[in-house]
């Protein structure tokens, strides 16, 4: 399954995943409006891939069913929380 990869211009490390390239008529328009004007990535064959970040039996699907996958990045780590966990385990 090929799809092609672009990157937000408004939101870093977030990617969308459509089934054709320059074709977003699968994606919200709100959705649009959230990620900003799409920045071509790459175009590749998610079948014979794996993927970094995301599952790439979840892309599928997604692509499948709603025509798109959105990849958002991963929450930030809560530092002070991890301080507070490595003090709590050391006493």
């Amino acid at each position: 399954m090929l799809c092609t990869i672009y990157k937000s211009a408004k939101k870093e490390g977030a990617y969308l995943y459509v089934a054709k390239r320059e074709d977003f008529s699968a994606v919200p328009d709100e959705l649009m409006r959230m990620f900003g004007k799409p920045v071509l990535v790459m175009t590749l064959n998610v079948a014979t891939r794996e993927l970094a970040l995301v599952d790439v039996d979840k892309v599928k699907e997604s692509i499948t069913e709603k025509g798109f996958f959105l990849q958002l990045p991963p929450p930030p780590k809560n530092l002070l929380d991890e301080y507070k966990a490595r003090k709590q385990q050391q006493q």
